[in-house]
């Protein structure tokens, strides 16, 4: 399972960008991943000062392409 995310800058929200993070549960289903990946998602924000979370899903790996 992947996080998909779109975080734009805080100085410039236009300037966005995709960033995946890996997650761990790969038997788990997007929605048990929407409900247990806060943390994964709090500690991303946490190490890129810079910028914020617009939006993100959870995405199994064989469907990741265009997941936002």
């Amino acid at each position: 399972m992947l996080i998909v995310l779109s975080a734009c800058l805080i100085a410039s929200p236009a300037t966005c960008r995709e960033e995946r993070i890996n997650w761990s549960m790969e038997d788990a289903t997007p929605m048990r991943c929407l409900m247990l990946s806060q943390e994964t998602l709090a500690q991303w924000k946490e190490s890129h000062p810079r910028w914020q979370i617009a939006r993100w899903s959870c995405v199994p790996r064989d469907r990741v392409t265009n997941a936002i």
